[in-house]
């Protein structure tokens, strides 16, 4: 089970719509962000820069099951 532990929205003109930190079972995941494109809104990975300037995913969902309960419970919490 997801659960929606904090989100910050975010009032600009950016891609960047809001920043989410979710617990999933034990684990606490900061910095899950709900990102507007062109076909939507998306829940986008925590992301770090590496040493070649290049974003990284810093944590990655493997369960297409699991991933589409994180899309839907942070777009969820961010449509309320």
């Amino acid at each position: 089970m997801i659960e929606v532990a904090r989100l910050y929205r975010i009032e600009n003109d950016s891609s960047v719509k809001a920043f989410v930190d979710v617990i999933i079972g034990q684990i606490l995941v900061k910095g899950i962000r709900v990102i507007k494109s062109k076909d939507g809104l998306f829940a986008g990975m925590p992301k770090s820069q590496g040493k070649d300037g290049k974003w990284y995913d810093t944590m990655r969902i493997l369960d297409d099951e699991l991933k589409q309960e994180l899309q839907d419970r942070v777009l969820e919490a961010y449509n309320v």
